[in-house]
């Protein structure tokens, strides 16, 4: 396979579109100010203590509220509530409440003042413990002091259920795509012993 080689030079070179990211929605809040933002640059950075980090610039509203309040929950949406996501990726929450104008269903957080989006999979409710700024974006190091979850779309060992919902994820741009339930097993300790004695790991 010959694969394409770029220059990153090129500051227009959309990098960030050559992998799914899942499309959370990051709330804030801060003296009385509510926000949600969609954020698709993510990711869990420890098991013990449970630690998750988000990327934001410092030029949106959700950093300065992240800022005054040391707290933001992360929000887990299915396909359905894609229009959402959409929405608060279009607009400023300094220009619009977009909790009023898109009639946003949530509640506070059991730990925190930011809002857990009533129609989330699964929501981490998180304490700021760091932050590291990285180019044009801050990352937020947020201990996750709660989780609250919809049960139903979990199956064994709290893994998401496929084949009940399909979690939206963001391709860039206005794009959107979600995950088919087609999950597989692959027995890592097996498949490295095969691989030691020899043996032809079959491939799909």
């Amino acid at each position: 396979m010959t694969k394409t080689v770029r220059s990153l030079k090129v500051l227009e070179d959309p990098f960030n579109y050559h992998y799914p990211a899942g499309a959370t929605i990051v709330t804030s809040h801060a003296n009385g100010r509510n926000n949600a933002m969609a954020v698709a640059w993510h990711t869990a950075i420890s098991r013990n203590p449970a630690l998750y980090a988000i990327s934001i610039s410092d030029k949106r509203f959700t950093h300065e509220l992240i800022m005054e309040s040391g707290e933001f929950v992360v929000n887990f949406m299915p396909q359905e509530m894609g229009d959402l996501v959409a929405m608060v990726a279009g607009c400023s929450g300094r220009e619009v409440d977009k909790f009023r104008a898109f009639e946003i269903e949530s509640s506070p957080g059991s730990e925190v003042e930011a809002a857990v989006l009533t129609r989330a999979l699964a929501s981490y409710e998180c304490k700021v413990m760091g932050r590291h700024p990285y180019g044009d974006h801050d990352i937020f190091v947020g201990e996750i002091v709660a989780v609250q979850y919809e049960p139903s779309a979990f199956g064994e060992r709290g893994r998401l259920d496929l084949e009940r919902v399909k979690p939206i994820l963001y391709v860039g741009g206005d794009w959107y795509s979600t995950a088919e339930a087609n999950s597989f097993y692959l027995d890592r300790a097996a498949l490295i012993e095969r691989a030691k004695e020899g043996s032809p790991t079959p491939r799909s």
